[in-house]
Parts: structure tokens; C-alpha cells; sequence
């Protein structure tokens, strides 16, 4: 990128169905950036985190030894840790930008909190507990935005609820809150490179996408909330807008997003699962459906196996010698890995249909693995359904997320873009990890 300024805009989860065809020709802004298209093949998981941050370096979630937003401590029954910034060990490729000398602007990408220095700013990213916290580099940067909104900086929503309109006032006022900055940053300070990410289309999506997507199960025409969706983009469309008024001409511009989105099916009680199938045992049953997994409720002394929900499950094996009341043999974790693989490839859905369930081993992913893996990853019928962590239900397959409302779940293909013709990404599939090589981000 030598002698001319780029622009990227992150807009997380927004998959190629939506932006490419749903929405063509009602976002012109983003549509003028358009030039040439391709498809981004998200990470191992397909995660927010650690996604942006294999876009960002360009190494794998095992090398960053980030699998997710929380990550079991090896050994341990319930230390539990949440990814933050502290975590990444590799340089991203705007810190080889900055060792060059280049400026740059980064804000919101994932884990960027607690905030690191950088060669110019960095405005934090929806893990930050609260605006009262430090947020930003350098430190007084956080009383200027804090003056230029005059209030405070807003990093997420809570999205997760049966308070659609509440959640809907909120996503504006994230859009219009961030893009403000972002435009203020743009403007008034010197910069090579501004990378900025927005939260908010993912979020609109995990609490709208039943109302907009007609192959949902659960779409109802002409609903209320049938229009968020598109609304929702064509205001981060409109501020994006804004935002090219104060980029300089000639700017070369990317858009791209980590993971794509999609309808999900259904939940399923993997936990529960493990229990009819003799891999975990309970002490007692559970007094109320939907209770959390807790250590204290699992009879140790007759576990192999226990999980964890979200867009894929984490299976944790109960070693002897790793785990504090560990049973399994470490010569006999292959051959039980390999009959859960087996076992969790052979379910199927609530009506007997078949799954695409996928089983990986990290090592079996990664050319490295770091930091606290677990001991399988599982996709269920290729993330349509969402496996779910809590027991005490009827039955393994629930209707909804266990963790409140959510109509979508990730899926692998995402978006990129840029304003330039004859950029490489034209009509082809770009690794995530591969990102900033093909866009020749980062010179060694």
C-alpha cells in the first residue's frame, strides 16, 4: 500500500446471498465500492473471535490459541477465561504497517480490549466492559470522542431479547454513535491505513433474521418486524455514505465480513446427548429444563466427556492426569475420540432426517495448536443447528437457543470487496487467513 491510504470496512457476518443478491440495488454507497467481488471462507471456528483476528495476522485460530470467546482453563472442571486482547502474540498487519511508519486508525476490531498502542488510534471493541472503562490509544483519545458525541461511546447492544423495539432503537443508535467517530477520526487525523469494524449487522441479524428470511421455518408474511433487516443495512449504507464524503479521492477501498449468516434450525441438548449415550454420567437429575451443566452435578468417577453449546460445541475429555478426577487413560483417549466422532456423526434430526455433522480434532485442523483446545470441535448439520450446553430438557432437540432469542447462526461463507477493477479478489474464494496477502496488506 505504498503511498496511497485504504480504507477498510468490517461489517461482521454479513453473508454473500444477502449483500449480493437480496439487497442489489438498494445500497448505492456500498454498491460504488463494489468494483470487483468475491467470497471470503471463514475460520475453524466461524467465529467473530477468533475470526477477525485470523483476518488480522494471518494465522490460524490454533496458532492464536483462540477458539471462541471463552476458553476452558486445561485441567480445570469450571475456570473459565474470556479472549481479549492480551491473548494475541502475533503481529497483525497493521503493526508491521506502523513499524514501516505508516498511521493507521483501528477500531472496533476483535479483541481489542484492553488497548494496545499502535502507531497512530485505536478505539476498542464490543468485548469492552463499559464506556467508563480505557478503551482507547492513546488513553486521552477516549475524552475526544467522549466531547464529540458528547456522551458516551456505545460498543454493542443487547440483542438476545424478546424486546424487539428496544433492541431496534439501540442497533441505530450503535450505527450512528460509531459512525460518527469513525467519520471524526477520518477527518481530523492523519492516516494511511483506517480498518473499522461494525458489530451491528451481526446483531441484527441473530434478532431479526426470522422475520426477513422467507426460507426461515419461522417466518410469518407481512410481520412487524419484516423489514428490519434491509432497513438496517441501508442506514449503515447511508452512514457509509457519510463516511466516503471525508475519505480523500482515490482512496482504495475493502469491504469485507468474517463469517456469513443463516435461518437456524433448532438447538440441540449435546450435553444430554453425551448422557444417553454413557459418555457423561449426573448425579442427580436436573430439577428444571434448561439448567446449566455445572461440575458439582457430574459424577466424575463415570465421565468420559463432557461439552460446551454455542455455534459449534467444544467437547472436553476427563483425562487421569489432566482433569482433577480424570478416568479416561491418555492411550485410550484416540480410540474414545474416534467413537465419538462416529457416534455424533450418526445423529440425525428430530424427525429422523440426516445431518452433515462434522467432527474435527484441533490438530487435525491446525498446523499448530496453542493455548486451551478443546478436545473436539462439532458442527452440527453444517451449523444449521445449534448446539446447546444446558440439560433437564424433554428432549435433545429445542426449538429455540438456550441462551434466549436467536433466529440465525453463522455460516462459512462471508463477503469481500473492493473499488478497484482489477483487484485479485474478483470472482474468487479468499481463505480468511489469506486475507492480507492477497490484498497485499503487509510486506514482510
Amino acid at each position: 500500500m505504498e503511498g496511497e491510504k485504504t480504507l477498510i470496512l468490517g461489517l461482521d457476518s454479513v453473508p454473500p446471498r444477502l449483500l449480493y443478491e437480496d439487497l442489489k440495488g438498494e445500497l448505492p454507497n456500498i454498491e460504488s465500492l463494489v468494483e470487483s467481488r468475491g467470497i471470503l471462507r471463514t475460520s475453524h471456528p466461524p467465529i467473530t473471535i477468533p475470526a477477525w483476528m485470523v483476518l488480522s495476522t494471518g494465522k490460524t485460530p490454533g496458532e492464536l490459541g483462540i477458539y471462541g470467546f471463552r476458553h476452558r482453563r486445561t485441567g480445570t472442571y469450571d475456570d473459565m477465561y474470556i479472549a481479549n486482547s492480551r491473548l494475541v502474540k502475533h503481529k497483525t498487519f497493521w503493526d508491521k504497517l506502523g513499524a514501516r511508519g505508516k498511521r493507521v486508525i483501528i477500531a472496533g476490531i476483535p479483541p481489542s480490549y484492553p488497548p494496545k498502542p499502535v502507531k497512530g488510534l485505536l478505539v476498542s471493541c464490543f468485548i469492552t466492559p463499559g464506556p467508563e472503562n480505557p478503551y482507547t490509544w492513546p488513553p486521552t483519545l477516549k475524552r475526544e470522542i467522549e466531547k464529540v458525541l458528547g456522551g458516551p461511546y456505545i460498543f454493542d447492544v443487547v440483542y438476545r431479547s424478546e424486546d424487539k423495539d428496544r433492541v431496534k432503537r439501540e442497533l441505530w443508535s450503535l450505527a450512528e454513535t460509531q459512525f460518527r467517530v469513525v467519520r471524526y477520526l477520518a477527518r481530523e487525523k492523519k492516516w494511511d491505513l483506517l480498518f473499522y469494524m461494525h458489530i451491528g449487522t451481526d446483531r441484527v441479524h441473530h434478532a431479526f433474521w426470522k422475520y426477513y428470511d422467507r426460507m426461515h421455518h419461522k417466518y410469518e408474511p407481512g410481520n412487524r418486524y419484516e423489514d428490519v433487516i434491509p432497513e438496517y443495512y441501508k442506514l449503515v449504507d447511508r452512514e457509509i455514505g457519510k463516511l466516503l464524503e471525508v475519505i480523500p479521492r482515490g482512496t482504495r477501498i475493502i469491504l469485507v465480513s468474517d463469517h456469513g449468516a443463516k435461518a437456524m434450525k433448532g438447538a440441540f441438548a449435546i450435553n444430554q446427548w453425551l448422557e444417553e449415550n454413557g459418555y457423561l454420567t449426573l448425579k442427580r437429575r436436573p430439577e428444571k429444563p434448561g439448567q446449566d451443566l455445572k461440575p458439582n452435578m457430574i459424577d466424575w468417577s463415570k465421565t468420559k466427556a463432557w461439552a460446551w453449546g454455542g455455534y459449534y460445541s467444544r467437547i472436553f475429555l476427563n483425562i487421569k492426569g489432566r482433569e482433577p478426577q480424570g478416568i479416561v487413560d491418555p492411550g485410550d483417549a484416540p480410540g474414545l475420540i474416534e467413537q465419538l466422532k462416529k457416534d455424533i456423526e450418526r445423529i440425525g434430526g428430530p424427525n429422523g432426517e440426516q445431518w452433515r455433522n462434522t467432527v474435527y480434532t484441533p490438530q487435525e485442523l491446525y498446523p499448530e495448536v496453542n493455548g486451551d483446545p478443546p478436545d473436539l470441535m462439532v458442527y452440527l448439520d453444517d451449523l444449521n443447528w445449534r448446539p446447546a450446553g444446558t440439560i433437564g430438557w424433554p428432549e435433545p432437540y429445542l426449538e429455540e437457543n438456550d441462551r434466549g432469542p436467536d433466529d440465525a447462526v453463522h455460516d462459512w461463507h462471508g463477503i469481500i470487496a473492493e473499488n478497484q477493477p482489477s483487484s485479485p479478489v474478483n470472482s474468487t474464494t479468499v481463505n480468511i487467513a489469506d486475507f492480507i496477502k492477497v490484498m497485499g496488506l503487509s510486506h514482510e
